[in-house]
């Protein structure tokens, strides 16, 4: 079952309101006593119905859930839509792009929100598991950005990251020394993956996925790369992903 609510990020937004998303499965009200992985995702308009999605399609994650039930409780929240906000939100790093400029990082309020704020909410609510094995974090292009930041510079809360299409380009150097510095416990699973299709859309992008993946094994972390054959950058091809990184996730 998919409920929706109203949430706002005060550190970033003030009282302006978002709408979030949580998926509880089936035996959550047959078992009390039963608790459950938590997964944490981003641009929560996008993930579960098509009506919601920017674009008119989502990820599909409400159909793939009501065929494949699953005992995880998925939170996903939905990003800011003021202007550059969603980009300033989701990039651990300040960058530039030519089409619109500068933008101005604010992704360290966002995760420290998330994790010291909005997480000890959720697992006081919610019959979660609270540690970091069973807490999962996941996005797509910014957002698939922002989930190798969570798994990386945040480890102590997040132990699987899911990063599909995930904008490494706008920084490169900046994530490399990111990784360098970390320290992340060697039972930390990545799941990366790229479309062949969009391999071409930003310069380096290549040379940038084959770098961050070599310095996340030798993090020692668990750290897989994924290229997919006629994938694109757009939710109709992430949502042939769900089944593998469900998988991937042990469900």
């Amino acid at each position: 079952m998919i409920h929706t609510f109203s949430i706002t990020i005060p550190q970033l937004t003030d009282n302006l309101e978002r709408k979030g998303y949580i998926y509880l499965p089936d035996t959550y009200n047959n078992d009390i006593d039963k608790h459950y992985p938590v997964m944490y995702m981003f641009d929560g308009h996008n993930v579960f119905f098509d009506e919601d999605a920017t674009y008119g399609t989502s990820w599909g994650m409400a159909d793939y859930l009501q065929h494949n039930p699953a005992d995880i409780i998925i939170i996903a929240l939905e990003c800011n839509h003021n202007g550059h906000s969603r980009l300033s939100e989701y990039t651990p790093f300040d960058f530039s792009y030519e089409p619109i400029g500068n933008i101005h990082s604010s992704g360290k309020i966002y995760m420290d929100w998330l994790t010291g704020t909005f997480k000890p909410m959720v697992d006081k609510k919610l019959r979660t598991q609270k540690d970091r094995k069973n807490t999962f974090i996941c996005g797509s292009s910014m957002g698939g950005l922002m989930s190798l930041y969570g798994v990386t510079a945040y480890n102590k809360f997040f132990n699987h990251a899911i990063c599909l299409s995930p904008s490494l380009w706008i920084a490169p150097e900046k994530l490399y020394d990111m990784i360098n510095k970390s320290k992340m416990n060697q039972e930390t699973c990545i799941y990366l993956d790229y479309g062949s299709k969009e391999l071409n859309n930003h310069a380096g992008v290549k040379d940038v996925l084959l770098e961050t993946t070599k310095l996340l094994l030798h993090k020692n972390t668990n750290a897989t790369l994924r290229i997919i054959q006629g994938g694109t950058h757009s939710e109709a091809s992430w949502s042939k992903q769900v089944p593998i990184f469900m998988k991937l996730l042990g469900f």
